[in-house]
């Protein structure tokens, strides 16, 4: 499963990303999780099962859930406290729910 999240090219992003790849390891899930700044999502997208936006850049959710519903990929923004706790393994979850939906529908 490839994750990317989008942000505002802030460290906070940078460190959920290591949280979340370390409770993959842990769950034994394979998984490439990586973030980049929303003004290159659309380079990056392509290489993505499942598109998570940070709250701090959720004004863009109606113009990348677009990109996404183009591309075939999930979009979906991460909740605010999973976000500022850096709850990985929620912000995994909510990654993983989306997964199996879009390759159950």
């Amino acid at each position: 499963m490839n994750i990317l999240l989008c942000c505002a090219a802030g460290m906070s992003t940078s460190l959920l990303v290591s949280k979340m790849k370390k409770a993959a390891v842990q769950q034994g899930l394979d998984c490439k999780i990586w973030a980049v700044p929303v003004d290159i999502v659309s380079k990056h997208i392509d290489q993505a099962d499942i598109l998570l936006i940070g709250p701090q850049v959720r004004f863009m959710f109606p113009e990348f859930k677009k990109l996404g519903e183009q591309k075939g990929i999930p979009v979906e923004v991460i909740d605010t406290v999973h976000y500022g706790t850096f709850n990985a393994k929620e912000v995994l979850r909510l990654a993983q729910q989306m997964y199996n939906l879009k390759t159950k529908g």
